[in-house]
């Protein structure tokens, strides 16, 4: 998938009035400010391979709190915060390990969100 696409999916999820609840901000946004997007990245690794890349993640759709790491902020954000949210929005299929290249992508989105709310802001000219 190639930038723009990902961008543009990023877009419409965050149409949709759920998903456009959540921001960077505070704790969160500090976090990002001390540890920087590279440690920021490998803790979405980790916390990807540990809660969602099984086949049957323990207490799934339940397993990603709300709050405690942009990560978490960031998946719920990007519908990657469990296999049934990955099926409808992005069309990674339930019941089965991630592959390599879907934990990659999952990661990819949920790190350029971060990218994107972090992001000052600059006002039209």
């Amino acid at each position: 998938m190639t930038d723009d696409e990902l961008n543009e999916r990023l877009r419409r999820i965050g149409r949709h009035p759920f998903r456009a609840r959540f921001h960077l901000r505070g704790r969160d946004r500090a976090v990002v400010d001390l540890r920087g997007m590279v440690v920021v990245r490998q803790h979405a690794a980790d916390l990807i391979a540990q809660r969602l890349a099984p086949a049957s993640p323990r207490n799934d759709g339940r397993q990603t709190p709300y709050r405690g790491h942009p990560v978490f902020v960031a998946q719920h954000a990007t519908a990657t915060c469990c296999r049934t949210c990955l099926n409808r929005w992005h069309g990674i299929p339930a019941g089965r390990p991630l592959e390599d290249s879907e934990r990659a992508y999952v990661v990819d989105a949920i790190c350029r969100w971060i990218e994107l709310q972090y992001a000052p802001r600059v006002p039209p000219a």
